[in-house]
């Protein structure tokens, strides 16, 4: 199944790391620009932006176009859709509200959503918001396998799912597994997570995080669609593996809402990573919530929403903390080392929904070498 924009191995980190190489960009003076700029070259993504921190040094570039079409140069200013990094968002409002005893993460889905999930085979009273954040819950995501049809065949790309439309759809098959027996990427969980919100504090999910995330942070070029296709501002645009490709920027991100409709820039992304995993957002309770793991695969585990991934380095590979997300036309990875002293915000303007759901590469390469260049 789709699962929203995931690709199958169950989390973006099969994008990321399936690579034998990190490539030749190492032996250059500064390694990071030089493996950026083959994602572009050679890589085959029309532009890359990216934020790099090492120690107190932070530099930020582009590479390549942020249009095409108008040859605009890509720019650490550009927006770009921010897919599942969104996640981290959600995930700090939740861990917050448990932090003022608004709520407990061992709180039933049922107590908090009387009569929402409801399906064949599901436990709504087994379903803590803990097994939702962390991704053991087994609610999946909608199985139709012509959900994207309104975007991908029918051509509108305006289409809008209610976030309850969703739900709704993901709970008409049967859960993936039992309350906490396993473990499986859900983005229904986030939209799940995203009513949690809503109900407990009467107010817009949006204006929750913007209270309590985008202003405490300055993040000004960061904001929350819910159904405009649209982006606002100078932007990168997204595109498909298609020859020509197509363009598809302009998509409702409605289908996605908690689970990864936020649009950012690299230096925003960054600023909210640095403080979340330094601690700044949450009470040390909350923070050990935060960080709490649940392995999902050989290449890494899961926490209450973010994830850790294990990069090959030379001498062995090395584990790093955040998120990655994808959607169409945008791939994005936000990763730094435990400690925050070195850190990588890179954003690349292909990713291919219809491939992904094709069980085919979503992209034209993969950015490993420069990840790896940042963080090893």
């Amino acid at each position: 199944m789709h699962r929203l924009g995931r690709v199958a191995v169950g989390t973006l980190a099969g994008v990321l790391l399936a690579s034998a190489s990190a490539g030749t960009a190492a032996a250059t003076e500064d390694p990071v620009r030089a493996a950026v700029e083959e994602l572009v070259t050679a890589g085959g993504f029309p532009g890359a932006v990216v934020q790099v921190r090492n120690g107190e040094a932070v530099s930020r570039f582009g590479a390549g176009y942020a249009n095409p079409v108008t040859r605009e140069p890509a720019g650490p200013h550009h927006r770009f859709r921010i897919a599942s990094n969104t996640k981290a968002f959600v995930a700090a409002v939740v861990l917050q509200l448990a932090g003022e005893g608004s709520l407990s993460l061992d709180d039933p889905v049922e107590r908090r959503l009387p009569g929402v999930v409801r399906g064949p085979g599901y436990r709504p009273d087994e379903i803590t918001l803990r097994m939702l954040l962390n991704h053991t819950s087994g609610v999946h995501d909608p199985l139709d396998p012509h959900f994207f049809d309104p975007y991908l065949v029918q051509g509108n790309r305006a289409h809008i799912y209610p976030p309850s439309e969703v739900i709704r759809r993901s709970l008409v098959d049967p859960p993936l597994f039992a309350p906490g027996a396993d473990v499986k990427y859900s983005n229904t969980g986030y939209l799940l997570l995203g009513k949690v919100i809503e109900r407990i504090t009467r107010n817009d999910v949006r204006e929750e995080i913007q209270r309590r995330l985008l202003d405490p942070l300055r993040l000004d070029r960061t904001y929350f669609p819910v159904w405009s296709p649209f982006l606002r501002g100078a932007h990168l645009h997204g595109y498909d593996l298609s020859k020509p490709a197509k363009d598809m920027t302009v998509f409702s991100p409605s289908y996605d809402w908690t689970a990864g409709a936020m649009v950012s820039t690299v230096d925003d992304l960054a600023t909210f990573h640095r403080a979340l995993l330094a601690g700044r957002l949450l009470e040390p309770a909350q923070q050990e919530e935060l960080e709490r793991l649940v392995p999902h695969s050989e290449y890494g585990a899961y926490g209450a929403g973010i994830e850790t991934l294990n990069v090959p380095c030379p001498g062995g590979p090395k584990t790093f903390w955040g998120n990655t997300g994808a959607g169409p036309g945008f791939y994005s990875v936000s990763l730094s080392n435990e400690d925050g002293s070195k850190q990588i915000v890179l954003a690349l303007n292909v990713y291919d929904l219809a491939a992904e759901l094709a069980k085919k590469a979503p992209m034209p390469s993969r950015p490993l070498p420069a990840v790896a260049a940042a963080l090893c």
